[in-house]
């Protein structure tokens, strides 16, 4: 009788995760610790702490661009960060957190799009910002390594910075995050 029980349990289960399989809704929670990658350009970190992040003018003190980032606020987000995402929104990013300014490399990590990697000081100023293309088809993007110092690593779509007039030395200001 307690093994009809066990079999049963197990059926029931089993049951329950194909259909979770089945409808989608398993596959980021189980793998990406919430992160939604997919085909779509509307794709964001749904268990992600979201947070606007300005980027302003040093010397003029005006604002030069604006998105709404996704928090990377730990280990496991910061390893995934937007790898396996197809594409980003003009007014999206991803904010990487750290406990204190140090130094970091980003790679290009199954990344099919180029952007652009900004690393802010503890202060908020941009201390180094990178352009990374898109890795050519078949190239392992650990390869492509992105070296900066920062408490703070802002990724955007490539090129933002140029067509927002950002550059090294502008202050990033971010809300709550």
């Amino acid at each position: 009788m307690e093994a009809r029980r066990v079999v049963v349990a197990f059926a029931v289960v089993v049951a329950l995760v194909a259909v979770g399989v089945l409808a989608g809704g398993l596959a980021p929670v189980l793998t990406t610790d919430g992160y939604q990658p997919a085909g779509t350009e509307t794709a964001t970190p749904l268990e992600y702490q979201q947070t606007t992040v300005s980027v302003v003018d040093s010397d003029s003190g005006d604002q030069l661009g604006q998105v709404e980032a996704a928090v990377a606020d730990t280990w496991r987000k910061r390893y995934t960060g937007l790898s396996k995402t197809e594409s980003l929104p003009e007014d999206r990013g991803m904010l990487f957190t750290y406990g204190s300014e140090g130094s970091h490399t980003y790679v290009m990590r199954g990344m099919s799009f180029g952007i652009d990697i900004v690393y802010v000081a503890a202060n908020g100023t941009i201390t180094r910002i990178h352009h990374a293309p898109e890795p050519p088809e078949g190239a392992d993007g650990e390869d492509y390594e992105h070296p900066g110092t920062g408490q703070y690593v802002l990724e955007v779509n490539y090129n933002w910075t140029v067509r927002h007039n950002v550059t090294e030395g502008d202050r990033v200001e971010i809300g709550d995050a």
